[in-house]
């Protein structure tokens, strides 16, 4: 196991017990990127020699990667934020569906098992219910390297064509520029024999980290960051140590926090350039944002109305999305925010309503009035970036809140309420006692049924 001293009771029955109408004050450590280190990880495979990661977060998905590596063989060291990984021992075999249930960053896994074995065998990915988010274009690059994939009883078969004992170099032009697909088609491509161009790739910091990384164990890999990335495939790759990023999403969701609550808070350490759309709807909504070298600040105030439309980056990142959706609840005026990455990313509607927001939503598209004050209640978000815009808008309400959905936000944000509360917040994790089913602990249903069966202690 990954995450030592992460011994919570069952997360389902957990939730945060928040005061509303604190305003926040001091500096938050940001941590180590979260969808970075799950990559880096999956990257690990791809040498016999030992990676040692630093700034790793101490996140549930860390820890799921984490097993699943190990499952297949990795000899995992880890002290505090630090991760000495050991890949020399791995046995290819199919993992088992419970591990990688739920964690969709686990499929990364078959590109650098493929390069370096010539075969791979991966469960259909999991993850937040928040859309399709499908495989096709990992796929269709994987096969434009050389592999033959089957895919039979929800498994995904993967193996080097004849008797090719490596994947071979191809020019990939994906449909969409997927995160995903770019990071698993680099890894498979940093083995193949000769040159690899990838068109219309994603260009998010988090495959600029990977390609860092890679580079360091001696791959050729070269405009990373730009729409079209070169890799040039070597023979081996070798061991080497690596800090993550930051998590800008982290920051992002600690900077909207403040503007919401009219405070001032800075943010550190942090690459301000990953944020820069982010940061710019935040000025444009009143807030003053300071940057000073890798920490940026913010003092919140008269929150204005703007429209938010997503993107990939350097656009409005979706990971945001629900985050600021809880902002503008309560900025004077009209918004309109429009999600068009996933299709299924607007479960947090319903529930900021519940809280007395005024939402509108058509396909995918939510008209937001904003209201003088929300008011505290029990909910359960459905999702990692769901359950953060309830927590940001309990800090604003009325009353007192109970926001369950904590399985969720222990994926992504490392000790939040413990964060929250350095800043003046007046947030407790509780656990509820005695539940009479299983199905009781289920989001939608909490949300649907109220929580009136739910016997808290």
């Amino acid at each position: 196991m990954v995450c030592e001293g992460n011994k919570k009771s069952y997360l389902k029955t957990q939730n945060f017990k928040i005061i509303g109408q604190n305003s926040l004050r001091g500096e938050v450590k940001i941590s180590g990127a979260k969808n970075s280190a799950l990559v880096l990880l999956a990257a690990s495979l791809l040498t016999d020699e030992k990676i040692i990661l630093d700034n790793v977060p101490l996140l549930t998905d860390i820890e799921k990667m984490g097993n699943i590596l190990e499952n297949l063989g990795v000899n995992l060291q880890t002290k505090n934020h630090k991760l000495i990984i050991d890949s020399t021992n791995i046995s290819i075999k199919e993992l088992p569906y419970e591990l990688v249930n739920g964690l969709r960053a686990s499929f990364f896994c078959i590109g650098a098992l493929l390069a370096r074995f010539g075969e791979a065998s991966i469960p259909l990915p999991g993850g937040c219910n928040i859309g399709k988010r499908p495989i096709n274009e990992h796929i269709t690059g994987l096969k434009a390297l050389g592999a033959k994939i089957i895919i039979e009883k929800e498994i995904v078969k993967a193996k080097l064509v004849g008797k090719k004992s490596r994947l071979f170099g191809a020019n990939i032009r994906l449909n969409c520029p997927s995160v995903g697909a770019t990071e698993t088609l680099i890894m498979a491509a940093s083995l193949a024999e000769g040159r690899t161009v990838i068109e219309n790739a994603a260009r998010e910091p988090e495959i600029q980290d990977l390609c860092h990384m890679l580079n360091k164990m001696g791959a050729k890999i070269y405009d990373s960051g730009k729409e079209k990335i070169i890799i040039d495939g070597v023979k081996k790759l070798h061991g080497c140590s690596h800090k993550v990023i930051p998590d800008r999403i982290e920051a992002g969701t600690f900077l909207i926090a403040a503007a919401a609550t009219s405070s001032s808070i800075t943010v550190s350490p942090v690459i301000p350039n990953h944020l820069e759309a982010v940061l710019n709807k935040l000025e444009e909504s009143g807030s003053k944002i300071t940057k000073k070298g890798n920490s940026i600040s913010i003092k919140g105030n008269n929150i204005k109305a703007v429209n938010v439309k997503t993107a990939p980056f350097p656009g409005f990142p979706t990971d945001l999305q629900a985050p600021f959706m809880a902002l503008m609840t309560i900025a004077k005026g009209k918004s309109k925010i429009s999600e068009t990455i996933f299709e299924n990313r607007m479960n947090h509607v319903e529930l900021l309503n519940q809280m007395g927001s005024s939402i509108t939503l058509k396909n995918n598209v939510a008209y937001i009035k904003g209201v003088n004050k929300l008011k505290g209640t029990t909910l359960a978000g459905s999702d990692l970036r769901s359950s953060a815009a309830l927590v940001i808008a309990a800090l604003v309400s009325t009353k007192v809140s109970h926001i369950y959905g904590l399985e969720h936000l222990d994926r992504g944000y490392e000790n939040f309420e413990l964060k929250l509360s350095q800043l003046g917040a007046e947030i407790t994790r509780e656990t509820t006692k005695q539940v009479t089913s299983q199905s009781e602990y289920d989001c939608d249903n909490l949300n649907k049924k109220g929580f009136a069966e739910i016997k808290v202690a």
